[in-house]
């Protein structure tokens, strides 16, 4: 999402934003996650672009469901699952990525306009019509789950879970771990903010998502530095990165529990895949799970 939409004022050149998809392939890297709403639509475009020559070692997740209103994630977005859009979303997501089939096709968010079950029911039948192998579903709860499952198998779901975004651990993620599914982490990196990257005098303005949310007030990015003290201690122990921490502890959360961050650098990108190797102690664990809930709400 990064590379093309939310959190800067300009996507990445597209020839940038190819290389460094191609980079993370050479990596190991073989779970790339988009929607039709990054850009919108321009962030399907390029990993369209990046991926040809390579399909056979990736697998590709797109979303339907959110219509943007305007061209950047602060304008805000309306939520479609009818049964038509899905169906129209996913020829076009087709057509932007230049592929037959999409590995992982997600309802981005529920309409409570329309039934899950309408919405769920039109996607199981891309899957029978070859259109999209696996479904899934971002941001449901278990009872949600619960309905769809009983119409067509859920096989990710994808919900934001971090160091500082925790209550999906709860609930959400044992369902995942009893019902043969995936728990899929955005924003495993607190949107750039378990990093270390930002000091207390950070500022987000323009058209960085991040602006309109509680966590990134100035006050609550003051607050927040605990958090991020707690991180960077752990990793200048173990002589890594805050990133690298922030990312091993999602990934300790359980077999089910896969993790999705974002970069526009290669530099981050190297350090993102590292995390794969960091095993956190059972004392580091418990240190890090003591860190105190952050101040602000998620949206």
């Amino acid at each position: 999402m990064g590379l093309s939409w939310a959190y800067h004022e300009k996507a990445v050149e597209d020839s940038e934003g190819v290389r460094l998809i191609r980079r993370a392939i050479e990596m190991g890297v073989d779970h790339f996650d988009t929607s039709d709403a990054y850009g919108p639509h321009t962030n399907e475009i390029l990993v369209g672009r990046a991926i040809a020559g390579f399909r056979e070692k990736v697998v590709v997740a797109t979303k339907t469901g959110l219509v943007m209103k305007g061209t950047t994630a602060r304008e805000g977005y309306n939520r479609n699952g009818r049964p038509d859009h899905i169906r129209s979303a996913c020829d076009a997501s087709l057509s932007r990525l230049k592929i037959d089939v999409i590995d992982l096709y997600y309802l981005h968010r529920i309409d409570p306009a329309t039934p899950v079950e309408e919405s769920w029911g039109e996607m199981s039948r891309l899957v029978a019509e070859g259109k999209v192998r696996w479904l899934g579903i971002s941001e449901a709860k278990v009872p949600e789950l619960e309905r769809v499952s009983h119409i067509h198998p859920v096989t990710a779901v994808q919900s934001e879970l971090s160091l500082w975004t925790r209550e999906y651990l709860d609930d959400v993620v044992p369902w995942c771990a009893a019902n043969g599914a995936s728990f899929v982490a955005f924003s495993p990196l607190g949107r750039g903010f378990l990093t270390g990257k930002f000091s207390a005098e950070a500022r987000f303005g323009g058209g960085d998502f991040r602006a309109s949310l509680p966590r990134f007030t100035p006050e609550a990015i003051a607050a927040n530095q605990r958090i991020v003290d707690a991180v960077r201690a752990v990793a200048q122990r173990r002589g890594v990165t805050p990133a690298e921490v922030a990312l091993a502890w999602v990934l300790a959360q359980g077999e089910p529990v896969l993790a999705i961050p974002g970069t526009r650098t290669e530099k981050y990108l190297v350090q993102n895949v590292a995390a794969a190797d960091l095993a956190l102690s059972d004392d580091e664990m418990a240190e890090l799970d003591a860190i105190p809930a952050p101040v602000g709400g998620r949206y």
